[in-house]
């Protein structure tokens, strides 16, 4: 069972003074390929340079995997271990359905069944766990801390150990790559 993640939100009030808005676990909780991946979103922007005023939640929408147009977003992703994954049937078709990405699955690389692309720059800090980055050439192992900046890369995510990995992302809209 995922662990919930705690989402502090600041603002102002009438008069113009910070304050907290809400301090409470993310209730934007998603599960991803029959439970084998969940992700928790913590904020969203939808414009560059993004807004500060207000107190509306950014979402409140139905999940996907890419940001808004000129936007970002901010999540965390509890990743199961590749076998328990298998062992539960895992889906990548119905999972990447489900974000609304299934054009950027790639159908073509037998490496691992979630390689895809995106048109975003990712900042990438795996917090708990370890976890391979695997490339089109080449993989590499990430251990708690390590910082990844993915470029609209061909990419999967490969859990081989026995407990779930915890990974941050923040995805930021970008020009597609080559």
């Amino acid at each position: 069972m995922p662990k919930p993640i705690r989402r502090i939100v600041t603002g102002h009030n009438a008069a113009g003074k910070s304050m907290f808005l809400s301090d409470a676990a993310s209730p934007f909780e998603f599960k991803v390929g029959a439970g084998a991946v969940t992700v928790t979103e913590l904020w969203e922007t939808r414009s560059s340079p993004a807004e500060n005023f207000g107190s509306k939640e950014t979402v409140d929408h139905k999940f996907g995997i890419m940001p808004p147009k000129n936007g970002s977003i901010f999540r965390i992703i509890e990743y199961l271990p590749d076998a328990q994954r298998q062992r539960e049937g895992y889906d990548r078709e119905a999972a990447f359905r489900a974000m609304g990405a299934e054009h950027a699955l790639d159908r073509s690389s037998p490496r691992h069944p979630g390689f895809h692309k995106t048109d975003t720059i990712d900042y990438v800090i795996v917090l708990e766990g370890e976890i391979y980055a695997l490339m089109d050439e080449g993989e590499t192992l990430m251990k708690t801390g390590d910082v990844m900046i993915q470029r609209g890369t061909n990419h999967a995510w490969s859990n081989r150990t026995d407990k779930p990995c915890y990974v941050l992302f923040v995805l930021i809209d970008a020009k597609p790559a080559p």
